[in-house]
């Protein structure tokens, strides 16, 4: 008999993962991969699989609970006989992108900003002094009182508590801050106004469904890139007749069971060597907007629509590898996306991101940019089109491109000519050799 314990693994340097199932309790028989609970991040839900077969005997979490890397799970009682493995590489947990970094911590993130306006808005410092004359003792540890500390709050205005015999928590502070923040700007009318509160019910039935946490959070992280970047789109066409054709007669030489070629993975590959004779597009902006930090590397982001909401696996070293494994790779890893399998490593790192809405429709759209990226190539769906060649008009397969781009890195001549290097590369693949 042994002992086992499961623990959460590497997951890239992401902290505190929601509980969000607990699949087991203590006297269950389990065996060897059986997911036990179920993770959710900013970017995915992940399936925490056992290390080993047996009976679990103690478990050490529960919905609601936050989770680290090393955080025990649970204790299995293993027979002499079950399998089981290392547990350093027991537990397999599958997770985003980018951006994870961005959003490892958005509440923590929203309540540095929300100091931030406090200390810039004279009402707001004047209402934090106002909030109350309290001079209770307030009950916090030292980690909150540093916390508040970092936002310039005063932790004798907080006047309630909600921990346990009315200790007060981060929560309270961050919620003290919000309402502050809500109070000033009613009162300055300065700021974004926010949107009216509306009773849907007194118009007939309703139903209320809480958002995933990857739509909440992707949802702040495009609205802070919204508010933040000036973005333009610049739309074009490109002529994939013969990249088409090309392509078709590839996957007619592969057996039925090979990973067929898509037309995306002929984009990346025009995509990387646009980006290789245009540096500034594999670039970021430090964040004091001073530096532009170039990069050796080319990882190419795919966004990709799942049950949960929109992630995005990055393919890395493009510039290295050929067609087929690409087309292995990115297969491999879209599936991963619509399991919820996917490692925060999976959506690190990338240096521009393509969305994709070919296999659904529509002729132009405008992406948002996917920061600290400084562009992002959209892509809808082929037609055939007349086209003028001349002499007259000739049936051509027109792609539709759209790239958002950051315009205090990029100014439009430069989004043009980008633009027209890749649909050099896309309307003669030969280029690509080069």
């Amino acid at each position: 008999m042994a002992l086992i314990e499961i623990k959460v693994p590497d997951v890239g340097n992401v902290e505190n993962i929601d509980v969000v199932e607990v699949l087991i309790k203590a006297g269950d028989q389990v065996k060897l991969e059986q997911t036990l609970a179920v993770l959710e991040t900013d970017k995915a839900s992940m399936d925490l699989p056992s290390s080993a077969a047996g009976t679990i005997q103690e478990l050490f979490i529960k919905p609601g609970d936050k989770v680290s890397e090393g955080a025990l799970i649970a204790t299995v009682l293993t027979s002499d006989e079950a399998s089981t493995q290392n547990v350093a590489e027991a537990v397999s947990v599958a997770k985003p992108a980018e951006p994870v970094q961005q959003a490892a911590a958005p509440v923590e993130k929203a309540s540095e900003s929300a100091a931030q306006a406090v200390a810039a808005t004279p009402e707001l410092k004047l209402e934090v002094s106002a909030t109350s004359t309290s001079t209770h003792a307030a009950h916090a540890t030292p980690a909150v009182r540093l916390f508040a500390r970092e936002l310039g709050v005063d932790i004798q205005k907080i006047t309630v508590g909600t921990g346990r015999k009315g200790r007060i928590l981060k929560d309270d502070v961050k919620n003290f801050v919000k309402k502050v923040m809500a109070e000033g700007i009613a009162q300055s009318g300065s700021g974004i106004p926010p949107m009216p509160v509306v009773d849907f019910s007194k118009f007939g039935a309703i139903e209320e469904v809480n958002l995933s946490k990857i739509k909440r959070l992707t949802g702040q992280n495009l609205s802070r890139v919204w508010l933040n970047l000036p973005m333009v789109t610049y739309h074009d066409e490109v002529d994939i007749t013969e990249m088409e054709a090309f392509r078709v007669a590839l996957n007619g030489e592969k057996s039925k069971d090979a990973v067929k070629i898509t037309g995306l993975i002929f984009i990346i590959k025009a995509l990387v060597a646009a980006m290789e004779q245009f540096p500034q597009f594999n670039a970021s902006l430090s964040a004091d907007g001073e530096k532009l930090i170039f990069k050796k590397y080319f990882n190419i982001g795919i966004a990709v629509d799942t049950p949960n909401g929109l992630v995005v696996p990055v393919l890395r070293d493009v510039n290295r590898k050929g067609i087929n494994e690409l087309s292995a790779e990115l297969a491999e890893k879209s599936n991963k996306a619509r399991l919820g399998k996917l490692m925060p490593a999976d959506m690190q790192g990338g240096c521009i991101t393509i969305s994709s809405l070919g296999g659904i429709g529509g002729t132009a759209f405008t992406p948002i940019v996917n920061a600290p990226e400084v562009a992002i190539l959209g892509v809808t769906r082929a037609r055939m089109q007349p086209v003028w060649d001349g002499k007259e008009f000739v049936p051509r397969l027109m792609l539709p491109l759209d790239l958002t781009y950051d315009h205090r890195v990029i100014d439009g001549a430069e989004g043009a000519r980008f633009i027209a290097a890749v649909k050099q590369y896309l309307g003669d693949i030969r280029r690509l050799l080069l």
